[in-house]
């Protein structure tokens, strides 16, 4: 598997911070003022208020596979050497989901509710993608 070979994402205004803490290896999140809770993904206006009151917060890395699925269907040209390969959706420690792959754990041992935490093992071109993988 090369994460070489991966999707390059799509990078505008509100997600370029977001990708600019995962080129340093850390995973950050916006955190409405008036709420305290966080979202993702990025967005100009908090999803809690629809007022443009946030910050950006370093997350903890830490949540628990929620869900998963296998894909079996070559959907991207750069991942088709990985078929089949588990897709995720980990609800991280501060509240929101992320969408991502799964790191050093394969899909016949994950577990939903499992402790994951994140990991940055490459990417595309400049690009780290946060994947996660199985805490400690």
């Amino acid at each position: 598997m090369s994460l070489a070979t991966h999707p390059a994402p799509v990078v505008d205004n509100w997600n370029r911070p977001f990708w600019q803490a995962c080129r340093e290896r850390r995973l950050i999140l916006q955190r409405c003022k008036v709420t305290g809770k966080c979202f993702f993904p990025p967005a100009p206006v908090s999803p809690f208020t629809g007022r443009p009151e946030w910050a950006w917060i370093d997350a903890s890395g830490g949540g628990e596979l929620w869900s998963f699925v296998v894909f079996h269907q070559k959907y991207f040209d750069g991942m088709a050497d990985e078929l089949p390969y588990p897709v995720a959706m980990v609800k991280l420690d501060e509240g929101p989901y992320l969408l991502t792959n799964l790191d050093g754990i394969s899909a016949a041992e994950a577990k939903i509710g499992m402790r994951l935490t994140v990991r940055f093992p490459g990417g595309p071109g400049d690009f780290l993608l946060p994947q996660f993988g199985p805490e400690g």
